[in-house]
C-alpha cells in the first residue's frame, strides 16, 4: 500500500516538474523575443522563472531519490556481504529521514520567519516559493520510510 502510495505520488511530481519545465521554458523565451524583437522587457519573468527554478530543483531531488539517482559509493556497497548491505541500506534511510527531517523543520522555520516579505515583481508572499523546502522535504521523508520499510521486509531492489 505505501509502496503504491510512492510510486503515485512520484508519478504526480514527475508530472508537475514537466509542467513546471515547460513552462519556464516558454517564459524565458517569450522573455527573449520580447526584450530583443518586441524591445520590451516583462519585468516579471525572471523572478518567476527564479522561483519555478527553486521548486524544479527541490521537486526534481525528491524524484532523483525516488528513482535512486542520487549520488551513492557503490563500489563498497557492491563489495559488502549481504547482511551487511541489509544494515548498511537501513542505516543510510535512516540517515537520510533525519537529514530531510532537519528540511521539513527548518524549511517551515525559514518560510514563516519571512512570511511577512513580499516578492518584488510579482508582489506575493515569498512563503508560498520557500514552502517548497518542508513540502519536499516531508516527500522526501516518505519516499525514504517507504525503502526503509522495503528493506525490512526483504523487498527492495538491489542498489
Amino acid at each position: 500500500m505505501i509502496k503504491k502510495a510512492s510510486f503515485l505520488l512520484n508519478q504526480w511530481i514527475e508530472y508537475l516538474l514537466f509542467s513546471l519545465g515547460f513552462t519556464m521554458t516558454l517564459l524565458v523565451a517569450t522573455q527573449v523575443f520580447c526584450r530583443y524583437v518586441l524591445n520590451q522587457s516583462l519585468f516579471w519573468s525572471e523572478e518567476l522563472a527564479r522561483f519555478l527554478l527553486v521548486w524544479l530543483t527541490f521537486l526534481g531531488a525528491s524524484c532523483a531519490y525516488y528513482r535512486r539517482a542520487h549520488p551513492g559509493v557503490d563500489f563498497l556497497y557492491t563489495r559488502m556481504p549481504p547482511g551487511l548491505k541489509k544494515i548498511s541500506a537501513i542505516l543510510t534511510h535512516l540517515a537520510s529521514m533525519a537529514l530531510f527531517s532537519v528540511m521539513v523543520v527548518y524549511g517551515y522555520q525559514f518560510a514563516y520567519f519571512v512570511r511577512l516579505q513580499i516578492s518584488p515583481a510579482l508582489q506575493i508572499p515569498k512563503w508560498i516559493v520557500l514552502s517548497i523546502i518542508p513540502i519536499s522535504g516531508a516527500i522526501l521523508i516518505f519516499h525514504a520510510l517507504t525503502f526503509l520499510l522495503e528493506e525490512l521486509k526483504g523487498d527492495s531492489h538491489d542498489h
